[in-house]
């Protein structure tokens, strides 16, 4: 993988975990929403597949930011339930 893929990775967690704290009202910084979007990531991820479901936005990027932010509240609902 190269540095480009990791530089958009990272700039997709930001900003789903940006989306995700805004749903769910959390105060954070960077690094909590980069962690939150990344782990979002692949608990939306999940989700998805498992349920078989498609948002079919249109653009693969906004798919994957919005599933992504959608993964990241499911984690941060988690994260105070048991936190």
């Amino acid at each position: 993988m190269d540095a480009q893929r990791l530089i958009i990775m990272a700039v997709m967690g930001i900003v789903a975990g940006w989306l995700a704290s805004m749903v769910v009202g959390v105060k954070g910084g960077l690094v909590g929403m980069l962690i939150a979007g990344l782990l979002g990531s692949i608990v939306g991820g999940f989700l998805f597949s498992a349920i078989g479901l498609k948002l079919g936005v249109g653009n693969p990027t906004v798919d994957s930011i919005i599933q992504s932010a959608i993964g990241a509240v499911v984690v941060i609902l988690l994260a105070r339930m048991f936190l």
